[in-house]
């Protein structure tokens, strides 16, 4: 877990100058990397590398997790090839084993080579048999290509900025901002997020010129011509399952997910809310490690809004080591231009804040560098309600009014999914109940349509791809780096994603009861957890902060407002919004407020 910066000229060469900014890119986020670093330029036309004139450059900073000798530093060359990376390949013993039957030598115990011999071996194309999260460049000196490469669920990020015959490549946009000719906002980007809170759902920033790399992709480029490559390494299976033995190859499936993320050479932990999904994680490595898997349960200091009885009732039940983290909310409230400067762009709530306290907390208060979470999956098991209300209009548009009535009463009886719904939380995939009350943006509508799809097969793969997935890892990769941490996310495993998807849908949603395959495939977790009806999340009290906490400060915000100056909105009528919700308007959800709040913030920090 790393970060890395790259650039390529192809109508001159860099200096001595550029060389020390290069340098200076790569140290702004030493955080991601505090356990090394290394730089490296090359020369490929003149076939003399020296700092003086360069044309290509590597930098590094590295968070050692697998094999922590210096043998692994980077970046690391072997044949002739040259590779930064950022991220993990969990199935790297496995693909080490397959080189070596085939002749192949290793020279370290780094996960960073086998990824390495893989190229060497198979190819770029070859990347399909990472099982990982990655972002990674590759220089291909004989070749004379550099080889960009980002994992398929966009885990890892990679940044990309072209101004005129140069390239720069950064894990976050703050290293490449100094390279741009001027700072524009891409008012397209800020209009999904106003309207419909909608972030990185296509390869678009916050910032015109800088893109990020598209997921499941490698980006090949020719140096001697600077031609550009586009290459798709990996795409959905849709499998034929046998209903009979569905859950238990589910089980299979989840068990080796979680047993290869495992794999550290640094200290290990899980965190533990009590939902289903980090109990399932919680359970399966207490299975694998014994008694030295160790788990971490954050606490509210307002019982309203924690969910340690749960917590409390898997630790009991499975002998769990675990330690508890009180947080309060004056913690996240002073943390909140912390979390806009790391995360580089917008985001759409106060989630985002006190996931950049957790995270700070446990890197001051534990002992582990390496993190195991739910994340990913309501995405993979229709865990969300919006799932759910698509499969019954699935149903009705194939007339199974049988099944229909049938899901409709089995959640009813069952006091289950049905009881989450609220017409303020639902705007976001009703585009004519969402704009109806929005008058204050001037920007043009850009609408998604996130409920229309054929089948729950493409609702769940483009829910992964483009609205959901997207945001969570992006927010959980820059706030567990500014901390030097790892996440491993054992729901984004892609074997696991493929199954899931292909299986019944009546798997995922019975009787009102979503994630029902993972419920069904784990009877060893406590009832209470297993056929728990309700759905938390990761909730705060954020209504009360904005009509308490920030309430002078969004005030003061928008009576000088940068997304007025920008010609964003209309302060005044946002402020009017703003007490519409303050009134008890309850068409208007915390996060119309949040979004438009952390949009004013970020613009004031960054424009």
């Amino acid at each position: 877990m790393c970060g890395i910066f790259g650039s390529i000229c192809f109508d001159t060469t860099f200096s001595r100058e550029d060389y020390s900014k290069f340098v200076n890119a790569t140290n702004k986020v030493s955080y991601r990397g505090p356990d090394g670093y290394g730089f490296k330029c090359f020369n490929l036309f003149n076939q003399v590398d020296t700092e003086e004139s360069f044309n290509i450059f590597l930098g590094h900073r590295r968070l050692s997790i697998i094999d922590l000798s210096a043998s692994a530093a980077q970046p690391m060359v072997s044949n002739g090839n040259f590779i930064i990376y950022n991220g993990e390949i969990f199935n790297y013993v496995e693909l080490k084993n397959e080189l070596i039957s085939r002749g192949v030598r290793f020279d370290t115990s780094s996960d960073t080579e086998v990824i390495l011999k893989v190229y060497e071996n198979y190819g770029t194309l070859g990347f399909e048999k990472l099982n990982g999260m990655w972002a990674f460049i590759i220089l291909d000196t004989s070749k004379k290509k550099l080889i960009l490469s980002r994992d398929r669920f966009s885990i890892k990020p990679l940044y990309w900025l072209k101004q005129g015959k140069k390239y720069y490549f950064a894990s976050e946009i703050k290293q490449l901002l100094d390279f741009l000719s001027s700072k524009s906002l891409n008012k397209t980007v800020m209009s999904r997020l106003l309207y419909q809170g909608i972030l990185d759902m296509d390869n678009q920033t916050f910032y015109e010129g800088i893109e990020s790399l598209e997921s499941k992709h490698n980006y090949i480029i020719n140096i001697r011509t600077g031609e550009i490559q586009k290459e798709r390494y990996w795409n959905y299976n849709r499998f034929q399952i046998d209903k009979s033995d569905a859950i238990g190859h589910f089980k299979e499936l989840f068990y080796d997910s979680v047993r290869i993320r495992l794999r550290s050479d640094v200290e290990l932990g899980g965190m533990l809310s009590g939902g289903l999904d980090s109990s399932a994680i919680s359970l399966i490595s207490k299975n694998i490690l014994g008694d030295s898997f160790k788990t971490y349960t954050v606490v509210s200091n307002n019982q309203k809004y924690s969910e340690e009885k749960y917590s409390d009732i898997l630790v009991k039940n499975l002998n769990l080591k675990n330690e508890k983290l009180f947080i309060s909310s004056d913690e996240v409230i002073k943390n909140i231009n912390k979390a806009i400067r790391q995360q580089d762009e917008p985001f759409i709530n106060f989630i985002v804040v006190a996931n950049y306290s957790i995270l700070q907390k446990i890197k001051k208060e534990t002992d582990i560098t390496v993190v195991l979470n739910g994340q990913g999956g309501d995405e993979v098991l229709a865990g969300y309600l919006r799932f759910y209300f698509f499969y019954l209009k699935y149903l009705l548009k194939e007339r199974n009014y049988p099944t229909l009535i049938f899901e409709i009463l089995g959640a009813l009886l069952n006091r289950t999914i049905l009881y989450q719904w609220n017409i303020a939380g639902a705007k976001r995939y009703l585009p004519s109940l969402m704009t109806k009350e929005i008058k204050f943006i001037r920007i043009n509508k850009c609408i998604e349509n996130t409920f229309r799809f054929k089948d729950m097969f493409e609702t769940q793969q483009v829910n992964i791809d483009n609205y959901s997935i997207p945001i969570h890892t992006r927010y959980e990769d820059r706030n567990s780096m500014a901390h030097s941490l790892e996440i491993r996310l054992p729901f984004l495993d892609h074997r696991l994603i493929e199954f899931a998807l292909s299986v019944p849908t009546s798997l995922k949603i019975n009787k009102g009861w979503n994630k029902y395959i993972l419920r069904k495939s784990l009877p060893e977790l406590p009832r209470q957890i297993r056929w728990r009806r309700d759905k938390k999340g990761f909730i705060l009290p954020e209504a009360l902060w904005l009509k308490k906490d920030f309430f002078n400060d969004i005030v003061k915000s928008f009576q000088c407002s940068k997304l007025d100056e920008y010609g964003i909105i209309n302060s005044n009528l946002f402020l009017d919004y703003y007490h519409s919700y303050l009134a008890g308007n309850k068409k208007i959800h915390n996060f119309d407020i949040s979004r438009v709040y952390i949009a004013e913030k970020w613009m004031q920090e960054c424009f």
